[in-house]
């Protein structure tokens, strides 16, 4: 059961994580999305897109190496190769997506909002896979 719980909150990780990559990374100069980032107008926007868009794929592939470890996790059977990779898939990219919350909150605690809706679900899903 506790294993089904941990993979929850990882996808749960991995979704919000696909949806970062496609406000950073397709939708960066849409006024809705360019201000909940704090960006005040359009031209700012333009000016970071190329560092938006590089960062989004960052998300995306951590939000895939979540899904694949997942994918071997449940697929292996106890400590088969399949097992061992799936988890250690999955607590990376949980852990690196938690670590990159904690660098974002580093960055002040204006962001305290945004590092924890970034970071709350990986580090709830990372010490649950911990102990799955």
């Amino acid at each position: 059961m506790l294993a089904v719980i941990a993979t929850v909150f990882a996808a749960l990780a991995a979704l919000l994580h696909v949806y970062i990559f496609v406000m950073e990374s397709v939708q960066w100069t849409q006024p809705k999305v360019f201000r909940r980032f704090g960006l005040p107008d359009a031209e700012t926007a333009e000016t970071t897109k190329a560092m938006a868009y590089n960062q989004g794929f960052y998300n995306l592939f951590l939000a895939i190496g979540a899904a694949l470890g997942l994918v071997l996790f449940w697929v292996g059977g106890d400590s088969t190769v399949a097992d061992v990779a799936g988890r250690t898939l999955v607590l990376f990219a949980l852990a690196s997506m938690g670590a990159a919350s904690l660098v974002l909150l580093s960055t002040g605690i204006r962001n305290l909002r945004p590092a924890l809706t970034q970071g709350t679900l990986p580090i709830i899903g990372f010490v649950l896979f911990l102990f799955a």
